[in-house]
């Protein structure tokens, strides 16, 4: 989860310095066909993860996608033009992928009695990750040191790889619930997958909008890179802040309320980076954007594989699909209005996302409490 974390941020802290963007060949559209690629590999990944891990074990798609991210990191550290950054993206986003949906499923799988708790706290990991490149970065100082970010990232990718040879995984199991594409009809058909689906569409897009741009969006406002990426650095612990105190905080208060709170101050937080201005108001939207997004994907997991048990990895692989999409669709969305109508305006692309997530956890939060008040619903 670490090494994804590298992946979801990556595009974010790269991208951030003018001289990487001049590298690749890259403007806002571009920016966000590169974010539609990665999660397309995500996606892609997603849909055959399950059997994978049914048939061969866990072990196999961790290293491999371990593999493919090391090589993604290589190219970006190495190459340029368009075509090399595409090709990275794509290599990052299946790698990924394969990350994401076999550490969630492990976890959820190891500790049933309280998913809620150590999914947030396996999501933190994703925050160290993401703070890794923006952190490292800064610290070297120049767009110039970040090939040697990307190889020493490259290289932990490589070394995980190793690791997992070692590794006391579980072996495949017969009987497996594992996500399987003609799964698919009848997981989504039931709503409540579909309520959990659309909210992890909108959560995906708004945090790759937010995690990718705002860097960008800080350096289009006429700050130094080195700045713009610091506060990209402050946004990621505010991640791990924020995982970590939800997962501390979900045996007190109910997911279903968390999702909302979380949506409405996310809401909130999305609508005050659009319209701050200065350094520190536009600093301290992040912040409050990332605590509020960072409990939002590990709660609705632990939500749904409560509610799914008997077909968690089909519901899972189903929500991790889904909730790709909205990583490829929306990003582009917010690039193709920044280039239209500038990056501003741009932005409110993620307050209307979160505006979506909150409707939707409100949603959840009703029919749960339809359902244990006796009314039913499935």
């Amino acid at each position: 989860m670490f090494v994804f974390g590298i992946v979801g941020a990556l595009l974010g802290a790269l991208f951030g310095f003018p001289e990487i963007r001049a590298r690749f060949a890259v403007d806002f559209s571009r920016l966000g066909d590169l974010f539609t690629l990665l999660y397309s590999g995500l996606l892609a990944t997603t849909l055959v993860a399950g059997p994978v891990i049914d048939r061969f074990g866990p072990r196999a798609l961790l290293a491999a996608s371990s593999g493919l991210v090391g090589a993604g990191f290589t190219i970006f550290a190495t190459g340029s033009g368009y075509t090399a950054a595409a090709l990275a993206a794509v290599a990052i986003g299946v790698g990924g992928g394969g990350l994401n949906i076999a550490t969630n499923a492990l976890v959820s799988a190891l500790y049933p009695e309280d998913r809620g708790r150590w999914l947030n706290y396996l999501g933190a990991f994703f925050g160290v990750g993401a703070l890794f490149v923006p952190v490292a970065a800064s610290s070297l100082g120049s767009a110039a040191s970040v090939p040697l970010v990307l190889l020493a990232a490259a290289a932990i990718a490589a070394s995980l790889a190793l690791a997992y040879a070692a590794l006391p995984l579980p072996a495949a199991e017969a009987g497996h619930h594992a996500f399987s594409i003609r799964d698919i009809p009848s997981a989504v058909a039931q709503p409540g997958v579909w309520m959990f689906a659309a909210l992890l569409f909108f959560q995906t897009g708004n945090e790759a909008m937010v995690s990718g741009w705002v860097s960008t969006y800080i350096e289009q406002a006429g700050w130094p890179a080195r700045t713009a990426t610091t506060v990209l650095a402050a946004y990621w612990v505010a991640v791990i802040v924020g995982r970590a105190t939800v997962g501390r905080l979900h045996r007190a208060v109910a997911g279903q309320r968390m999702l909302v709170v979380c949506g409405l101050i996310s809401m909130a937080g999305c609508a005050w980076l659009m319209g701050a201005r200065s350094i520190a108001s536009l600093t301290a939207a992040a912040l409050l954007t990332s605590l509020a997004l960072s409990g939002v994907y590990p709660t609705t997991l632990a939500l749904a594989g409560d509610r799914y048990r008997q077909r968690a990895g089909t519901v899972f692989g189903t929500l991790f699909s889904i909730g790709g999409i909205g990583g490829m669709v929306m990003p582009p969305i917010l690039g193709r209005v920044s280039e239209a109508a500038g990056l501003r305006v741009g932005m409110g692309v993620p307050v209307a996302g979160a505006a979506a997530v909150t409707v939707l956890a409100l949603v959840v939060a009703t029919r749960a409490a339809s359902r244990k008040a006796g009314v039913g619903g499935s």
